[in-house]
């Protein structure tokens, strides 16, 4: 996994504030609090502005619909689990469509009671990635700009309500200056279709190259 050392000393003994990393242009963020709809509606106005002039008006309306339904149900489906953002690739591919097969959540979760009594940070970090039950995965721990993170890569199986099966790659940080905060990056991707395909395997090292750039917000 990416291990980052950034900053000064005094710099990474204040708290964080926020956080930071760089994605392509492709990509937009979703802020899931506050600002939501105007933030849906301005990514959807310039993805509209990238429809060919001459494209027959009887194919635009549909496509306008469905570029819609399928933006707010991603973003609609990501507010449900009260996360902080949500990033898509918005801008059209080569072939000029649009591929929303892949997504970054960012979202925060508390210390669970059950892990005070560990002194291993690493070990409050793993139990906290097992509470989703998932128990074939991949993990490993490092550093990111100043604070632990624990990274786990697995599949998630297609079912109810999920018709393909994913790839998940989710990085968990301690929240520097709050013991009891940890912040997780977690990516999903169906890839080509297979989670396990050369494209799956070329967005992993995509995203795992993203959170090289990750930075704290400091106070």
């Amino acid at each position: 996994m990416p291990v980052e050392h950034a900053g000064s000393r005094s710099e990474l003994a204040l708290p964080a504030t926020g956080y930071r990393m760089l994605l392509p242009d492709q990509w937009a963020q979703v802020p899931l609090r506050h600002g939501t709809d105007e933030a849906v509606d301005s990514i959807l106005e310039d993805a509209y502005t990238r429809i060919p002039k001459d494209a027959p008006p009887d194919k635009v309306g549909p496509y306008k619909r469905e570029l819609a339904r399928r933006f707010r149900k991603a973003v609609t489906q990501a507010q449900e689990t009260n996360a902080l953002d949500l990033y898509l690739p918005v801008k059209p591919v080569a072939d000029g469509s649009f591929n929303l097969g892949a997504s970054i959540l960012v979202s925060e979760t508390l210390l669970p009671d059950r892990g005070r009594a560990a002194t291993d940070p690493t070990e409050l970090a793993v139990q906290l990635l097992s509470r989703d039950g998932v128990e074939q995965a991949d993990l490993s721990s490092g550093e990111i700009d100043g604070a632990l993170a624990v990274r786990r890569e697995h599949v998630a199986a297609s079912g109810p309500g999920v018709e393909l099966a994913s790839r998940r790659v989710e990085y968990i940080m301690a929240v520097p200056g709050d013991p009891d905060r940890w912040f997780v990056a977690a990516f999903s991707t169906v890839g080509a279709g297979d989670p396990r395909d050369d494209l799956s395997e070329a967005l992993v090292e995509w995203f795992d190259a993203v959170m090289t750039t990750f930075r704290w917000r400091r106070g």
